[in-house]
């Protein structure tokens, strides 16, 4: 293997996502362990290992400026929590109060946005890594519990400083990260929407159709990701040439998923009408070579190579050949063929925008740049956020309030048991307990399995390795990879957690043999409690709150359409408030998927209106794939006032009809299952001749096609609400 080959390798290790997270864990593990080798203090280890663990935790991306704010925020909650515990430690009663108030505050520190949510976690985790100091010192009588405190907070320090001098060093490296995993999904939505357009007659569409809503929402995940990764580095640093290619890079992969998500017609229809043609096997090969070369791109920003795409004109040049060839037939599906014009031609445009990837800074700055500020600035924004959440409704609310009594019941059950070791109750409760039924019971699982192997691979190692060195290797090396897995592999993490904890505590004189018991038993009683919290205590059952999520899908679809028509009045305009309104609505679509995944995870009783919630997600999308289609053909429309009369009157029906069965979902109203206005709309639509300008004509068959959804959702929201279903909405589904 020569020289070049190597270094090639490395490079490509090193542009992994969570390789960087593990080098600056392993440098700040590593040099905590040397120092305390050097002083002789290898009492000192636990604190500063521990410090540095709850300030990696407490770790969101930012700029290295806002990231010295996050640290000196942190710090402050780490030091008024540290000498709070000291202090109440020895009132158990007292303390109980204390642990309740503050988990209860901590927690609810997470409406004001994420930066905060991990502070509060991470001040909530410290506390209990407070606990495992002092009770060290009080079972060995020794009076440095206030040194350990300070090499506590001192260990948080020296990471948080690693992390500020990393993120000034490496200012652009998440950015990187987050568009390579938006291009990649980007990619496989592509690849599965390509699926769904070739047109061979299979079963299980509507599965497809649920993948691809699944899929969908991973973009959207990602785009929100990589839209607040960036916007971080725009903060005071607008006119970097870094940030701008990045950012345009963002607006790229914004409009390829606009066009990506469109449907014009329905493929099934489409099919059936071409199934003799080839036009819509090259319209799949086609998005399907595309979809490869979003996941190529995500590759060469990962390893920060040039992009080079080999636009496959043969794919596009065949395409466009097919779609003449069957013009020239001039066969009776005109209609349709339409239709099949703007797929290619939505097709073309989204090949142009792969072509402008390869060079994203020789596109100019003509559309408006700005992104949407979500944080909270003031003190007095953060309060009203607080205020607003102090309710039984909030979510926040009722888990903060869950984990505060889970909390209050482990530190009783630990002062019951075992006073010395009960810590790991504490820990377990609050790493498990999460704010869904179906987080904790997958956590529950996770949690106790990960212990298990960690406790057999900490034994087997230290019983094999009884050395102090090799151990201290052994714990930093687990530490590293604790980081590397906690996200994605929860078990793996949490055995490698276990194997740090039991090598750290074997060094400092607590043999392994007498901690493996106890802590496999506090496991158990933690995970208990966590799951009992979850069960019993103001549980967020999905299937009880899904009316009101899908009400949020419909009424973010109905701003979003009035947004694109009003576009089609003055012209196309990729501003601000267009792509709030955009983005508002694939976050909705979003968020019922990840409501309807929750809810299969939940007992049988809370989930019986999954397979309809799921049927819903798919029509839901179906719109919002319509309305993608209008918006990705945004143009204005040609002065007509009869053109503009029935758009205008067909808009608002469907406006209408959208905040209507989304007001009646949300207060659990009736809803209608057949409206004969928009029967007879629908008809008015469909009679409508055929020779109109293209652009009209697509305007309306999708606005039908919106309107058909529509009547779909009445039934399935009818299917919902548990109404027999009537003769005339049967005939409609």
């Amino acid at each position: 293997m020569t020289k070049l080959s190597i270094l090639n390798k490395l490079y490509k290790f090193w542009a992994l996502e969570q390789v960087a997270y593990s080098v600056r864990v392993f440098i700040a593990l590593t040099v905590a362990m040397l120092v305390c080798w050097w002083q002789g203090e290898l009492l000192r280890v636990v604190p500063s290992f521990l410090g540095i663990i709850a300030c990696a935790l407490a770790e969101t991306d930012d700029s290295w400026q806002g990231r010295i704010k996050a640290v000196i925020v942190t710090l402050i909650c780490f030091s008024i929590t540290s000498v709070s515990v000291v202090l109440l430690y020895p009132y158990p009663w007292f303390f109980a109060l204390g642990l309740a108030v503050a988990s209860f505050a901590l927690t609810l520190l997470g409406v004001i946005g994420s930066r905060y949510s991990s502070i509060g976690m991470a001040t909530l985790i410290l506390s209990i890594y407070t606990m495992i100091s002092v009770s060290q010192h009080i079972e060995m009588n020794s009076p440095d519990i206030w040194l350990d405190i300070i090499i506590l907070i001192v260990g948080a320090s020296w990471y948080g400083l690693l992390s500020i001098i990393w993120s000034f060093l490496f200012v652009h490296q998440p950015v990187q990260y987050a568009l390579f995993k938006l291009f990649n999904e980007l990619g496989n939505y592509l690849k599965l929407k390509a699926i769904l357009i070739e047109p061979i007659r299979k079963l299980g569409v509507e599965q497809q159709r649920l993948l691809l809503a699944q899929q969908n929402s991973k973009v959207v995940a990602a785009l929100n990701l990589a839209k607040e990764t960036i916007f971080n580095r725009m903060k005071g640093n607008m006119h970097s040439p870094q940030v701008s290619h990045y950012l345009k890079l963002y607006f790229i992969a914004q409009d390829i998923h606009e066009r990506a998500s469109s449907s014009h017609y329905s493929y099934d229809a489409l099919s059936e009408a071409f199934f003799h043609s080839d036009i819509l096997f090259r319209c799949y090969h086609l998005l399907d070579f595309q979809g490869r070369a979003c996941q190529s791109l995500a590759k060469a920003i990962r390893l920060k190579e040039p992009f080079v795409y080999k636009a496959n004109n043969k794919f596009l040049n065949d395409l466009q050949k097919s779609f003449f060839f069957l013009k020239q037939q001039a066969s009776n599906n005109w209609r349709l063929l339409s239709l099949v014009a703007a797929l290619t031609n939505n097709l073309a445009d989204l090949e142009k925008k792969l072509v402008n990837a390869m060079n994203p800074d020789a596109l100019t700055d003509e559309q408006d740049n700005s992104l949407f500020d979500r944080e909270i600035h003031t003190f007095k924004g953060a309060y009203l956020c607080v205020k607003q959440n102090l309710s039984f409704t909030s979510l926040v609310f009722r888990h903060a309030l869950r984990l505060a009594i889970a909390l209050t019941v482990g530190y009783g059950v630990m002062q019951w048991l075992n006073p010395q070791y009960g810590f790991w109750i504490l820990l377990t409760t609050v790493f498990v307990c999460r704010p869904s039924y179906g987080a904790t019971r997958a956590r529950l699982g996770q949690r106790m399995l990960g212990t298990i192997i960690g406790v057999i691979g900490g034994w087997a190692l230290i019983s094999l390795f009884p050395n102090a060195v090799i151990e201290s290797v052994i714990a930093i090396i687990t530490g590293v990879l604790f980081f590397a897995y906690r996200v994605d592999k929860y078990t793996v993490s949490t055995a490698f957690i276990t194997i740090m904890v039991l090598c750290c505590f074997n060094q400092i004189g607590n043999s392994v043999f007498t901690t493996i018991s106890p802590r496999l038993l506090d496991t158990f009683i933690g995970c208990v409690i966590a799951g009992l919290a979850i069960f019993l205590i103001l549980p967020d059952w999905q299937g009880r709150r899904l009316n009101k999520v899908l009400a949020n899908t419909l009424s973010a679809n109905s701003k979003y359409l009035k947004e694109i028509m009003h576009q089609y009045q003055v012209g196309k305009q990729d501003n601000l408030d267009y792509r709030i309104t955009r983005r508002n609505a694939h976050n909705a679509d979003a968020a019922l998927s990840s409501t309807l995944a929750s809810m299969l995870l939940e007992p049988e009783y809370f989930r019986k209106d999954a397979d309809a919630g799921s049927r819903f997600l798919v029509v839901s999308h179906t719109i919002l794939s319509y309305l993608s289609a209008l918006g990705a053909h945004r143009v204005a429309l040609t002065d007509n006032n009869i053109i503009y009369d029935l758009l205008e009157k067909t808009t608002i029906a469907i406006i209408q009809a959208l905040d209507e069965i989304a007001d009646d979902l949300s207060q659990f109203k009736t809803v209608i299952q057949y409206n004969p206005a928009e029967q007879s709309l629908l008809q008015e639509l469909e009679q409508l001749p055929d020779k109109m300008a293209e652009e009209v004509k697509l305007v309306f068959t999708e606005l039908a096609l919106i309107i058909k959804q529509v009547m779909r959702i009445r039934i399935l929201a009818a299917k919902l609400q548990h109404q027999p279903i009537g003769p005339q909405a049967v005939t409609t589904e």
